[in-house]
């Protein structure tokens, strides 16, 4: 057996044996079992433990499928993976339930229980067990960006890799927030928000100037000077230093007044009083926390609400509820031990991490933490003041999200059933797809699915699908329909199989919508829903999904549409029927997808360059080329002889050029 591994380099993929025994071990520290003649559950554990060394690490436990039902983490593996086997362990019936699915196992040592810790966070969000907690909104947090790769840097909203150069403030809450501070730091410091391209063109100063939303720095209404002073004082206030800036315009303020120069004192009260503004909008602001997450978690009707606040250089960047997937077996504290867990596998870290419970690991989680972020963090329940009065603040709103989910969950269902009943369906949906096209004369075509279910729009799922066949004519509506019902589903019979028995949950993750839809709605009429009903009887999918055609009423009007069903008459709900508002709402979604996506598609084709259609030209040879002449359309006049002068245009490519041009 070899060394235990480094964290990162500890292969989380199923093991490949060295010999025909049932432990594999491999060079990485990784390893999986499975025991002879079919053993399943306790009795496959016990014959597996015997061959576990005694060291902290990870384990999976997976079912027939492949499936991995949950990941956990040991300080010592043979020991914890032990109580399984003696039918020790936590949760009641979730933990019989996953011992008894359980036919294989795989572990992974590491170094120390820190390194497990770490890992089992990375597994866990990576493969999603059914018997874990999981995050359910995974949605990356937005940053502040000060662009340092430009000669006057601007302040942007950013998501995602951090490779542009700059600084980075954050994170926000969600992008509300971010916006909200852009807008502050533009009336406090005039900082530009124009892309690099808008700066390079302008001739006269914009609107933002006018305004007094910009120093106007792409035209010299301020010096370089004068602008990096601007750009300084705004770094400062996004470092906690909001106070000095006050003082700094105040003491400026009352100069220019002394000096009789009341044009520069007004633009300085302004400023301060934008500051002002921004201070006791911030709604709570620490005065003894300058850099903390706060967590605090509550449980009711069987469901779980974490509620996060972020502060940053003293200030509140605003807080989001999350709503895990648990088990009601586990409680509050195993429910925010492994949220906070999981929280950071892909997030910065704080120097402090405040917490509405005593959990069991805090000091494990700050030595894992420390480790990750690569500075002291601390992880605590505060007992008293300051920090404990925010930890409640914190707690309230949890119990608040919560609440408000719970009645909105309570309503869902409720138009659930009444859906079930309006379209005689077996049972309430759990997931209804709504299906729209849009185009203008046949131009940019494209089809839209939304996804609706007991927790309300599924925004994760919805998808686009651009129009490719080109023997369609032009505005052909079925058409356009039956392309994306063949794409649709014949992808869902491919990854799913064929449809048997109603709707079933994926195995993997009990609590997620099922594949396959429970109703179809279509936004048309009869013609629409005799289109779609060729595809599925093409597909062999007949009577296996429930199909209506929702036709708009006379003149249009919302409240009088008509819906259509295979081999039944067509009939109207009563005006004022909530389910007929709740069918409207999921319409008016499709919709707005479909006309979203439409237009963003027309808008890119609107932009396009002529030069991205020939082949050869890259990015920098593009940007070469409409440097020396200003425009596509400068090019598509230009002569070979001139086309050859810019660098990187060989004859040949000049030719392409000049041919491709004549030809268009």
């Amino acid at each position: 057996m070899t060394d235990s591994p480094d964290i990162k380099t500890a292969a989380p993929a199923r093991a490949k044996p060295r010999d025909s025994g049932d432990i594999m071990w491999e060079e990485t520290g990784s390893e999986s079992g499975s025991a002879e003649g079919g053993t399943t559950g306790a009795a496959l554990i016990a014959d597996l433990v015997t061959r576990l060394p005694k060291k902290p690490g990870v384990y999976r436990m997976m079912n027939a499928a492949g499936d991995v039902l949950y990941v956990g983490k040991a300080k010592n593996l043979r020991n914890r993976v032990q109580n399984y086997a003696r039918g020790i362990g936590h949760g009641g019936n979730r933990t019989a339930r996953m011992i008894a699915e359980t036919t294989q196992m795989e572990f992974v040592t590491t170094r120390t229980e820190t390194e497990a810790l770490l890992l089992e966070a990375n597994l866990i969000k990576r493969l999603r067990p059914r018997f874990n907690v999981l995050i359910r909104d995974d949605k990356s947090f937005p940053y502040i960006l000060l662009s340092g790769d430009h000669e006057a840097p601007g302040l942007f909203k950013f998501r995602g890799a951090r490779s542009r150069k700059g600084d980075y403030y954050g994170p926000f809450a969600n992008a509300g927030s971010v916006n909200v501070t852009i807008n502050a730091l533009q009336r406090i410091f005039l900082i530009r928000t124009c892309t690099d391209s808008f700066y390079a063109n302008r001739t006269r100063p914009c609107l933002l100037h006018q305004i007094k939303r910009c120093a106007a720095p792409c035209t010299g209404e301020i010096s370089p000077q004068g602008y990096a002073e601007l750009v300084q004082q705004t770094k400062d206030f996004l470092t906690g230093k909001s106070q000095e800036i006050k003082t700094r315009f105040s003491e400026r303020m009352q100069k220019a007044s002394d000096e009789l120069d009341f044009e520069t004192a007004a633009i300085y009260r302004d400023r301060l009083a934008a500051l002002s503004h921004v201070q006791s909008h911030q709604g709570i602001n620490p005065q003894t926390v300058k850099e903390a997450d706060i967590f605090a978690v509550h449980q009711e009707g069987g469901q779980f609400c974490i509620q996060v606040f972020f502060f940053r250089t003293g200030q509140n960047w605003g807080n989001r509820a999350y709503f895990p997937r648990a088990d009601k077996s586990f409680d509050e504290l195993e429910v925010l031990n492994a949220f906070v867990s999981q929280f950071y596998d892909d997030k910065p870290v704080p120097k402090l991490v405040l917490l509405s419970e005593d959990i069991a690991e805090a000091d494990l989680l700050a030595q894992a933490l420390t480790v990750k972020a690569g500075k002291k963090v601390q992880v605590y329940r505060p007992q008293r003041g300051e920090k404990r009065d925010l930890v409640k603040q914190v707690q309230f709103n949890a119990r608040e999200a919560l609440s408000r989910k719970l009645a909105e969950s309570a309503t869902q269902n409720k138009l659930l059933g009444g859906v079930q009943e309006v379209f005689e369906l077996e049972t309430p949906p759990k997931r209804i797809e709504v299906y729209d096209n849009s185009h203008i004369m046949g131009t940019n075509a494209v089809g839209a699915m939304i996804v609706a279910g007991p927790e309300g729009f599924a925004k994760n799922q919805y998808r686009k699908f651009n129009i490719k066949n080109e023997d369609l004519v032009p505005g052909d509506d079925y058409g356009m329909m039956r392309e994306v019902f063949t794409r649709r589903f014949s992808r869902l019979i491919k990854e799913h199989g064929d449809r048997e028995g109603g709707s079933e949950l994926d195995a993997s993750d009990a609590d997620s919508l099922p594949p396959w839809p429970d109703l179809v709605l279509i936004d048309g009429g009869a013609g629409q829903l005799s289109a779609v009903r060729e595809v599925m009887e093409e597909l062999g999918l007949t009577d296996k999904v429930n199909l209506v055609g929702v036709a708009k009423g006379p003149d249009r009007d919302a409240g009088r549409e008509r819906f259509f069903r295979p081999g039944k008459q067509s009939f109207s709900l009563p005006l004022r029927d909530p389910t007929l508002y709740f069918i409207q709402r999921l319409r008016d979604e499709a919709h707005r997808f479909a006309i979203g996506t439409h237009r963003a598609k027309r808008k890119k084709d609107t932009l396009k360059n002529p030069l991205d259609e020939i082949a050869g030209i890259g990015p920098a040879r593009k940007r070469a080329i409409l440097h020396h002449f200003g425009s596509a359309k400068a090019v598509g006049r230009a002569a070979i002889e001139d086309l050859v002068v810019v660098e990187g245009v060989s004859a040949a490519m000049a030719q392409r050029i000049y041919d491709h041009f004549q030809k268009g």
